[in-house]
Parts: C-alpha cells; structure tokens; sequence
C-alpha cells in the first residue's frame, strides 16, 4: 500500500512538471504553495522565489484591487471554469513586462484545505499575430475604402469629363457655326463688289470677316486657357507696367463693339498707376469684363470703369446698366459654362468668368460682383500690389 501511494505521488510530480501549461497551486490566503517548471520559465522566476509568494506577484500593479474582489467571490462560488472570458487577462514577468496570458481555474480540497489550480498559458505570440492579423485587416479596409473612393472620384471626374465634352460639342457647333456662316456670307459678298465705287461695301464685309475671325479666336484662347488651368501649366510673368496702357487697350478694342449711344468711361486716375503683375493676364481679365458689360447692355447706355488704389491693393469696378443677373442664378455665375438664362440669346460660351476668377485666385486677387436684373451689374476686382 505504502509502494503504490509513493507510486500515485512520483506519477502526479510527473504529470505536474511535464504538461505544456503553467501551473500554480494558491492556498486561501493567495499564497502560491506550489508551481511548475513551466510557469515558473513563463515569469522568470525559480521555484524558491515563485513558491511561497503572494499570488499578487505575478500581478500587474493596475489590475491588483479588482482582483482581490474576484478571488473572494470565487472562494465562495467554487466552480471550474476559465478566467477572463470576453476581456484580455496579463501576467508580470519579473522583468516588469505585461505577458498575456490565458487562464483555468479548477478548486480542490486536500487533507480539509481549500486550493486552486490555475492553468496559465502564455498567448503573447498568439496575441501580437491577432493583433497583426486585426491590422492587417484595417489597413485592407482602410485601403478598400481609399480604392473605391479613388474609383468614385475616378468615375465623377470622367463623368464630368463628358458632360464638358457634350456641352464644349454643343458650344462649337452653336458658337462656331454662326460665325463661320456670317464669314462665309461676308466673304462672297465681298467677292462681288469688284468695283472701285463699291469699295466701301467690300470693306464692310471685309471687317465684319475680321470681327468674327477675332470672335473665334477669342474662343479658341478661352478654351486653351481652361486647358492649362486644369493641367497646372500656367506660367505667370511678373512685369511692372502703367495700368493706363492696358485699359487704352482694351478700351480702344471695345469701342469697336459699341452700340448706338453706347459709351465707356475712362478712369480718371489712371495714368498716375504703376502695378507690378502679368501684363497679358490683366489684359484678358479687363477685356472679358468690359466686353461683357458692352455685350449685355443696350443702346444709349453707359460702361463706367472705377479705379481706387491704397498701400496694399488695386480695386477696379466695371459698372453697367445691362440686362443684370437674376437672383435665383447668382450664385453659378462663375462656375464653367454656365449662362444665365436672360443671356442665351448672346453670343457666349459661359467660360470667361471662370476663368477670370481662376486666374485671380491663383495671383492672390477676388473678384465678386452686385446685381439686379433689368438695372445692371457692377464686377469688382482685387489685386495684390505686393507680389507674393
């Protein structure tokens, strides 16, 4: 009988020390009384340091109150079951480092003592893989999103892209179409006045052939503008410049344009200011908005240009007593293409203004403006007398 309990203890050290988890054995009092090779090479300890300490050592600091209110209630409530279940649970290392770890407690009674044997299982490895694994995961998605994104904006753009392409289709044939017939009907009437008495008739024809080449041109020039806009390869040259020059230029070319009774005034101060910014772009800006305010004004009515300057900017206005620009479509007047609709019967192709403020925007300038439908308009501009 002695042979055969010597023989049930040899076999219990045996399975003890042999199994793969880490196993401690903690009296009532939370005092390890004994321990496995296992878990002691899983906290780093020796069997005398780890056996007969406080089961708080192998404890983070953090996690020490809450767990001697767990351990009471389960002395009272003794049942085999698994620690931690829905929430991560960690050891301490001797180290000091936190160890994730999986834990088994099953309650015993020997010789009338009440003991619990946890089963501990270090899943750090297991743990940075799922972590690596969930990381994974969220860049996937992080990157799924990023794609589709990507292909939405990819497919708004080429959907765009098409609708610019239907209404750029539709501005040439309308914006082209008129002016080529009226050269074309210009060109052969011209032909047929071969008489020296007839030279004032041919003449006629011949500058209403260059007012349309000029036409086309300027459209032409519109839509390279866009062009290099959108691509980013505009090229602005800074030069210094009297501002009289561009507005004698614009003004003598506009003139050409006037109806009956029309008339353009002239900026009072003008000759005394000297502006440092791209002559060429200047040049376009003022033409598009004193073309516009001739264009969509009628007989007898007056084109005011107003130049105010100060240490920091120049503020030009162009007042016209047009056709004005309903409020309801105020608020798409700079945007591509578009034409309000008391305009459509102009010639256009609603791309100047937004090209005006493209510009402006990207030399440090605004633009806005004032309206009211059947009184006039009034476009104002800023620009930055130091360059940027």
């Amino acid at each position: 009988m002695e042979f055969f309990k010597e023989s049930i203890e040899d076999t219990f050290l045996i399975l003890f020390e042999g199994v793969s988890e880490g196993v401690i054995i903690v009296n009532k009092k939370r005092q390890i009384v004994a321990s496995n090779t296992s878990v002691r090479n899983i906290f780093g300890y020796t069997k005398e340091e780890i056996e007969g300490a406080m089961l708080e050592t192998l404890i983070p600091q953090k996690y020490h109150n809450a767990h001697h209110g767990h351990f009471k209630k389960y002395m009272v409530h003794k049942d085999k079951r698994q620690m931690g279940i829905g929430r991560d649970l960690y050891g301490l290392h001797k180290d000091g480092q936190e160890i994730a770890v999986e834990v088994g407690l099953n309650p015993f009674i020997l010789h009338g003592h009440s003991y619990i044997m946890a089963l501990i299982t270090n899943i750090t490895v297991r743990k940075k893989q799922e972590e690596e694994i969930i990381n994974l995961n969220k860049n996937l998605e992080a990157k799924v999103i990023e794609r589709t994104q990507q292909l939405t904006e990819a497919l708004a753009a080429e959907k765009e892209l098409n609708e610019l392409k239907t209404k750029f289709l539709s501005l040439v044939s309308h914006e082209f179409k008129t002016p080529l017939s009226g050269i074309l009907t210009s060109a052969t009437l011209a032909g047929k006045y071969t008489k020296e008495e007839q030279q004032e008739k041919r003449e006629k024809h011949l500058k209403t052939i260059q007012g349309k080449v000029k036409y086309l041109n300027t459209i032409i020039d519109d839509f390279l503008s866009i062009e290099r806009l959108q691509s980013g390869k505009v090229n602005y040259k800074f030069t210094s410049f009297p501002i009289s020059k561009i507005f004698d230029e614009v003004i003598y070319d506009a003139n050409m344009h006037l109806k009956d009774g029309q008339i353009i005034k002239y900026p009072k101060n003008a000759t005394d200011v000297i502006i440092e910014f791209d002559e060429k772009i200047l040049e376009l800006i003022l033409t598009n908005l004193i073309h516009n305010a001739v264009k969509y004004s009628s007989e007898n009515s007056t084109v005011e240009i107003i130049l105010e300057k100060n240490e920091n900017q120049l503020k030009i206005t162009i007042n016209d007593e047009g056709i004005g620009i309903p409020d309801k479509e105020q608020k798409f007047i700079f945007g591509r293409y578009f034409r309000a609709e008391n305009a459509l019967t102009n010639q256009g192709t609603g791309i100047g203004l937004n090209i005006v403020k493209s510009h402006l925007e990207n030399l440090g300038g605004t633009i806005s403006f004032q309206s009211k439908e059947n009184v006039g308009s009034a476009f104002t501009i800023h620009i930055p007398l130091i360059k940027n």
